[in-house]
């Protein structure tokens, strides 16, 4: 699929959410936006960070996004390759995006 790229990375934060905002904006400056009180992003790069602090929805690993032109045609071909859906398409605060489990394990 061409154009498709990691754009994102998720990084759970729920056990110390602001220790862990603030550890990356002391380390690298980087400037957090607030999505709530559980979830704040840098979107300034070239890949973006988010930091998932919402216990019901964090990942225990990091979650990589895939910037694709056409997600429905993207959500098939996954399925088409054998990866196996995580979560079908739903909407979020920027869009809209799936999860699925490549055949090592990895959830993206």
């Amino acid at each position: 699929m061409a154009g498709a790229r990691i754009d994102y990375v998720e990084l759970p934060s729920v056990t110390a959410h602001e220790l862990t905002r603030a550890f990356y904006a002391k380390a690298f400056g980087w400037a957090f936006t607030d999505f709530g009180a559980d979830y704040s992003a840098m979107t300034t790069g070239d890949v973006d960070v988010g930091l998932n602090g919402q216990a019901e929805e964090a990942l225990s690993a990091p979650l990589p996004v895939i910037r694709v032109d056409d997600l429905d045609a993207a959500f098939d071909a996954v399925g088409k390759a054998g990866g196996t859906i995580a979560k079908p398409i739903f909407a979020f605060p920027g869009g809209r995006r799936f999860h699925f489990i490549d055949p090592s394990g990895s959830e993206m």
